[in-house]
């Protein structure tokens, strides 16, 4: 897609379209609305495994990481303990939702990114590449296993691990995802969402703003759709 030629008409043309097209949008939001109150509304589950994760701050369990806000988010960064550096793509992610932190925490939730590998690895790769949220790392544990963004080499072999609620063809040892969970007065902590695979798609902010360019994201023309996708210190310009 080199190049992008639409139907050129006058401003008044232009506006009719506009404002037809306008009407549209209106009711994309009026549905993620609803979407997004019918998410609200699905029921928990409780949490009684008790995860450790190793931070900048010793080992902290899952209920440790709120903090002292009732909600979590967890951003399921893919580093597996045997990589130099964070996935491509998820690190496409963090270069949207690094420096939330401080909005979210005025929201009553905590941000974390959780990884498979070692805590010293991820913390070399957030200096690297300028970042500052909170990443801890749940190696040795089964946090990632049992949220599905983590595979055995024989689930991967055999096809047997689960991603987006569905038998897993997942190439790969680690997958990306969001877990969101609940901590009430008591302490008790609840897993509440989890999204993956194009789920994640509302959360790259850069994504929204291609959209509204002539030419969207043209991926179609390439091998596979982020083949583009590089680094943000590893582009020539």
């Amino acid at each position: 897609m080199s190049g992008v030629k639409n139907k050129v008409v006058s401003q008044e043309e232009w506006l009719n379209a506009r404002v037809e097209h306008l009407k549209q949008e209106k009711e994309f939001t009026r549905q993620r609305d609803a979407l997004s109150k019918s998410r609200r509304d699905l029921p928990w589950v409780k949490i009684d495994k008790d995860y450790q994760f190793q931070t900048s701050e010793g080992e902290k369990s899952l209920s440790d990481l709120f903090g002292t806000r009732s909600q979590l988010i967890v951003q399921h960064f893919m580093f597996a303990p045997d990589w130099e550096e964070g996935c491509t793509s998820c690190s496409f992610w963090a270069d949207g939702y690094d420096g939330f932190q401080v909005h979210l925490a005025n929201r009553d939730a905590t941000m974390v990114s959780v990884s498979n590998a070692p805590l010293d690895k991820l913390h070399a790769y957030r200096d690297r590449m300028g970042w500052s949220f909170d990443w801890v790392s749940s190696f040795g544990g089964d946090f990632n296993h049992d949220f599905n963004v983590s595979f055995t080499a024989e689930q991967i072999e055999q096809e047997t691990g689960t991603y987006n609620y569905s038998p897993s063809r997942f190439p790969m040892s680690e997958a990306p995802g969001i877990s969101i969970f609940y901590k009430n007065d008591q302490g008790e902590v609840f897993h509440t969402y989890s999204c993956f695979s194009r789920g994640l798609d509302m959360l790259n902010a850069a994504y929204h703003y291609m959209d509204l360019l002539p030419k969207g994201r043209y991926e179609n023309e390439l091998a596979h759709s982020m083949a583009w996708l590089k680094r943000h210190d590893q582009y020539e310009d």
